[in-house]
């Protein structure tokens, strides 16, 4: 007992922002409310490692296409022929998801084993008119942007690691806090901090396993 709450002691010493907002939760509560910011955000960046003789990342902005597996699983659309592709197919373990609520500053960070489908069926499932954007028509009467195009596929991250927060107050309340600390020398309690483990997402996923 002596030895954790030294650890304790010594972690709220060297990182006093996590220890002042840091929440330990039911794994419930703390997974519900991942997946429910995640869908209210829809748009993140997809960080992977370059498929090049390079130890460089790439981040690219991504739209959530669908989640499975009791919303632990991310999945977005891709062209099956463009770099980030290439990038997951080589490094595929080597990947990480974020979200970014501007207004609060509430944020998500999901790493995970990134999977490339290109099963018409998965496709079609997860399809949006949307793609015809990105994809554009190339007159062929094959390569439409269409749910047959054979270019279309599915991007799912499967997550091993979740770490997000969530605002305790609103923007006035936060400042108020924030001067407070300048002030005083104080780290306030102005966000929540959760963290789900790769046993507790390995746990989630088998009680919520998703049959397609």
């Amino acid at each position: 007992m002596v030895d954790s709450i030294s650890t304790t002691n010594k972690n709220a010493a060297v990182d006093p922002y996590k220890a002042h907002n840091y929440e330990d939760l039911p794994l419930d509560q703390k997974i519900n409310e991942l997946v429910i910011f995640v869908q209210g955000i829809k748009y993140g960046m997809l960080t992977t490692k370059l498929s090049s003789d390079s130890d460089l990342l790439a981040s690219r902005c991504m739209a959530l296409a669908g989640q499975e597996n009791g919303g632990i699983d991310l999945l977005f659309h891709t062209n099956l022929f463009s770099g980030k592709t290439m990038d997951l197919t080589v490094h595929p373990t080597e990947t990480n998801m974020s979200f970014l609520d501007p207004v609060s500053g509430a944020w998500a960070s999901i790493s995970g084993t990134a999977s490339i489908i290109g099963d018409p069926k998965v496709v079609e499932k997860y399809y949006t008119p949307v793609l015809k954007t990105w994809l554009g028509d190339m007159g062929d009467g094959v390569h439409d942007g269409g749910p047959a195009d054979p270019r279309i596929g599915v991007i799912k991250l499967e997550a091993k690691l979740a770490t997000y927060t969530l605002a305790r107050k609103g923007i006035v309340g936060r400042a108020v806090d924030e001067v407070r600390g300048v002030v005083k020398g104080e780290v306030p309690a102005i966000n929540k901090i959760r963290e789900v483990s790769q046993s507790e997402l390995a746990e989630w996923r088998r009680t919520h396993k998703q049959t397609n």
